[in-house]
């Protein structure tokens, strides 16, 4: 029996499993680094320990720290998530072998499906993309393959998963610096640098399957999920059922899923994932040997709680009892992931803290994190994922969209805006939809943030402060912000009457305040009422929510602008905080447009710095190693036209 479980993960996993652990009577006992000692998951569980620095490899992957915690606890079993450990099979049988609960797959099916490559040659009767799979990792093997399959290629890290370590190459001469990236991005993600080939499909969907087995040989299909909106291969956007398939096909992807699990003798929860090509002919992918983090879509449509059946099918309790009159597919579910990133930056991962976070009601929201939390560069930026469940597609988006426009998330850049045009597109509306959307469509990563009247007048009150305004009426007080697009001056009269009249550019506009508490108010302008909420960050940012989406304001008033933000010509920043992994270049040195000069990891994924014109490399200022700070020049580049 399991009465206390740790929780080797963090943030919104963390919650995820601790939310289904209090329901059901078990106690938790949480693990953090130094970098997580005030984050949620702490907070909400019954008992907590800390493991360790902030790196990961110092914390969340110390497999002896983690045993070492479930000892000093008392722990019954533990619980890994996704992510980290979850499917390494080494920490598993350590688990095991410390006579603790493993509450996930046995680590022969982790062993096995943990490597594509050893997963294509154990399964029998199964389709395949085309590709090498082969124990020779040379240059000169993969280039001969490679011809031999024909480009576009995919170079995929063997032991890899979540997009890290996978490379779309297009002609031969580009192959052997993407194996090198490939290799690199594996090694520091995995710890195994094997890779394989495998001929890439032209606009294919990502379809995979829900599977849950038992300990006494039972196995049956939750449902499929489309996942094919992606971003660097990674998903963004999941639902279920997917949208038009036949029976037919519906029916054979679940019978191939099945059959794998079967060969594995697999149990608990996991995925089995599939490319769809544009005949509706199927080829297995990979299977992860753990809940994915798009399980509540499943959840949602089957009624069912997928952690609470891997803790019972851990202790041993057969499907027959979980599920004794079978489960039908109710409705349709979607679900978004909200990740600190710019999309409009080529999706580069920002850090910071959140300076405001408010749920939308009405849906389902899992979430590690609140108002205050800082994010580092350690982790990944996936923050938390909004599912909305309705009786049909349609209405599942409309539902899904609405629930976007009123998360309010302010202090960091994220992909909130973006992931409402990419659900609303006429194209994702109607279902033509590929891993290849966001390539179809480059006008999403365009950046079309109008920036409205309302968050200006918001942002302006909220920086003067309302005791001005009573202590000063009639006498206007002048603003001027930074809207990214160019600066505006906005004049704000206060009125005896409580108004404020408000001139922006040639308009004018009535103004009140209503029901203001904690950086939310209601703003009446001109008489359209609606909520804002404003936040104030470092440097004179300031964030604001309303029905227009959010906003980022930079105050100029007194000019000029911060020293800082005045960019040095021929200089290369730093688009994010992280580590400079390779220096290509040396002092000296000419370069041609597009040569990659420096790589920077962070967050778990490879960064180019490229060269943006040809010219000669003057100073280098970080070496392979060094922690870098977002803005901080890393090297300048003298213009070969100046």
């Amino acid at each position: 029996m399991i009465r206390k479980l740790l929780i080797a993960n963090r943030s919104e996993i963390a919650c995820r499993i601790m939310r289904t652990c209090h329901e059901m009577g078990i106690a938790t006992v949480a693990v953090y680094s130094d970098a997580d000692m005030t984050a949620l998951h702490v907070e909400m569980a019954d008992e907590a320990l800390h493991i360790g620095g902030a790196a990961a490899s110092a914390s969340y992957l110390n497999i002896d720290n983690i045993l070492q915690a479930a000892q000093r606890t008392g722990s019954d079993a533990i619980h890994a998530g996704y992510g980290f450990l979850a499917e390494n099979a080494t920490f598993a049988q350590a688990v095991i072998n410390a006579e603790l609960i493993w509450v996930g797959a046995t680590p022969q099916a982790i062993e096995a499906m943990g490597n594509k490559a050893t997963a294509k040659k154990l399964l029998q009767d199964i389709p395949y993309v085309p590709g090498y799979v082969g124990d020779d990792q040379s240059d000169a093997t993969f280039t001969a393959e490679a011809a031999k399959i024909g480009y576009p290629i995919m170079v995929k890290a063997a032991a890899g998963g979540g997009g890290k370590g996978m490379r779309l190459v297009h002609q031969p001469e580009k192959l052997a610096s993407e194996l090198a990236a490939a290799r690199r991005e594996a090694k520091q993600g995995f710890g195994d640098d094997t890779l394989m080939l495998e001929k890439a499909l032209i606009r294919p969907r990502h379809i995979e399957v829900q599977i849950v087995g038992d300990k006494h040989g039972n196995v049956i299909a939750l449902g499929e999920r489309e996942c094919s909106i992606q971003r660097r291969h990674q998903k963004i956007i999941e639902e279920t059922p997917a949208y038009g398939l036949s029976d037919e096909l519906r029916r054979a992807l679940h019978e191939t899923a099945i059959n794998i699990a079967q060969q594995l003798n697999y149990d608990n929860v996991g995925t089995v994932e599939f490319l769809l090509d544009s005949d509706n002919n199927f080829y297995f992918m990979e299977m992860n040997t753990r809940l994915q983090v798009e399980h509540p879509v499943t959840e949602m449509v089957y009624g069912v709680d997928l952690v609470r059946w891997q803790l019972d099918i851990a202790q041993g309790t057969p499907l027959t009892a979980l599920a004794p009159d079978g489960l039908m597919p109710d409705g349709h579910a979607i679900e978004v992931r909200i990740y600190a990133e710019d999309p409009y930056h080529d999706f580069l991962p920002v850090t910071g803290k959140i300076l405001h976070w408010q749920e939308p009601h009405h849906v389902r929201v899992d979430s590690g994190i609140r108002s205050g939390d800082v994010l580092s560069t350690h982790y990944d930026p996936l923050l938390a994922k909004i599912i909305a469940h309705s009786r049909n597609r349609e209405t599942a988006i409309r539902k899904l969209d609405y629930a976007l426009s009123k998360l309010q998330f302010l202090g960091l850049r994220n992909n909130v805006g973006f992931l409402r045009h990419v659900l609303m597109h006429a194209d994702h509306l109607s279902g033509d939809i590929s891993t290849q959307f966001l390539d179809d469509h480059p006008e999403l990563m365009e950046s079309d943030a109008n920036i409205s009247h309302v968050a200006i007048i918001a942002a302006a009150i909220a920086r003067q402060g309302r005791g001005y305004w009573r202590n000063n009426p009639n006498r206007p007080i002048k603003h001027n912000f930074d809207t990214g697009k160019g600066a505006v001056e906005i004049l704000l009269t206060p009125q005896r009457n409580g108004e404020t009249i408000v001139h922006l550019g040639d308009d004018e506009y009535r103004v009140r305040v209503h029901n203001e508490t904690d950086g939310q108010f209601d703003l009446e302008v001109n008489g359209h009422r609606q909520t804002v909420a404003v936040a104030q960050g470092e440097n004179d940012i300031w964030w604001v929510y309303s029905a227009y989406g959010t906003t980022r304001l930079q105050w100029l008033t007194p000019l000029p602008l911060p020293s800082q933000q005045l960019e040095v010509h021929g200089s290369l920043r730093a688009p994010m905080p992280g580590q400079v992994i390779a220096v290509h270049v040396a002092v000296g040195q000419t370069v041609k447009q597009g040569d990659v000069l420096l790589i920077i990891e962070a967050m778990k994924m490879e960064h180019r710095i490229e060269a943006p014109y040809d010219g000669t490399v003057e100073t280098i200022r970080y070496s392979t190693g060094d922690t870098v700070q977002q803005d901080e020049i890393l090297l300048a580049l003298a213009d070969a036209n100046d």
